[in-house]
């Protein structure tokens, strides 16, 4: 409900548009928000009809674009940190300060700037760079599921370093847009190309949906060995299927307080930790 408003504020200036919206998402949450509601699914739900109602086709356009030039603004001071140290747990733990650039989780007037300075400054509170350097030694190839704008700038530290490996990489970004997430577009412009193939999940949903992927990108999906799932939508979907035959990696920031609770974190913890199925019902 939160997202509504902000984003509604965002877009039109129509008080009694803004009051025929929120009265339909209360409606569609009453019907469809319960116990084992699946989360993503719900929120991909409230936000097509946000599209569909205010006829905006990106109603985060905005917010990503600040997003990207904000974390552009970051990446002198990670060259200087890089510069003192670049091995695998530094890059990562700036992978993971970029998730939080997210107008989606924090409200819009968040200080991110002050948040992602905090953070840098941070350990991972969940700490499996071990395991992850481990799993680049074992495969050649690795499907990343990129999460936010503005994050995907910070993203491309990491990328490089998997490159260092000689792994190819599978960059996978949404169909359309739904929140900030990256689409197509904002990896291109991000330049995460230089990476590897980016391909589209074939859907606009809030993080993983795996149901509403395209028929290519559940093959793709499938036949990967090894996942990076950047993010807590991505973590949140992912977590409610059996990867038991895959190399699953988390990495991102707990700004949900349901998520940290269930991780076992504190609120705007950060983590990166390999999927062992605990979390399956």
């Amino acid at each position: 409900m939160r997202q509504a408003q902000d984003v509604l504020d965002e877009i039109t200036d129509d008080e009694n548009l803004k009051i025929e919206v929120m009265s339909a998402i209360f409606k569609l949450l009453a019907d469809e928000y319960y116990k084992d509601a699946n989360s993503n699914w719900t929120g991909s739900k409230v936000h097509r009809l946000i599209k569909d109602l205010t006829q905006s086709e990106d109603p985060y356009y905005l917010k990503k674009k600040q997003s990207n030039k904000l974390a552009k603004s970051f990446m002198g001071e990670v060259n200087n940190i890089l510069k003192e140290d670049d091995s695998l747990e530094t890059v990562v733990k700036i992978a993971i300060v970029g998730n939080i650039i997210d107008f989606g989780a924090y409200p819009s007037d968040t200080d991110f700037k002050r948040l992602i300075k905090s953070n840098l400054n941070k350990n991972l509170k969940i700490n499996q760079t071990n395991l992850l350097e481990k799993a680049f030694k074992k495969h050649s190839h690795v499907l990343y599921l990129v999460d936010n704008a503005g994050e995907i700038v910070f993203d491309k530290i990491l990328l490089e370093k998997i490159k260092s490996y000689g792994l190819d990489i599978t960059i996978a970004v949404k169909e359309a847009p739904i929140v900030n997430d990256a689409c197509m577009t904002d990896a291109l412009e991000a330049g995460l190309d230089e990476y590897g193939e980016i391909v589209s999940t074939g859907e606009d949903t809030v993080g993983v949906v795996y149901e509403e992927f395209s028929q290519d990108f559940k093959k793709i999906f499938d036949e990967s060995k090894f996942i990076i799932s950047k993010g807590l939508g991505n973590f949140e979907g992912l977590t409610e299927l059996d990867l038991s035959d895959k190399d699953v990696f988390y990495l991102a920031c707990a700004k949900c307080p349901v998520s940290a609770r269930l991780i076992g974190i504190d609120l705007d913890e950060m983590f990166l930790f390999k999927d062992n199925g605990s979390f399956l019902n």
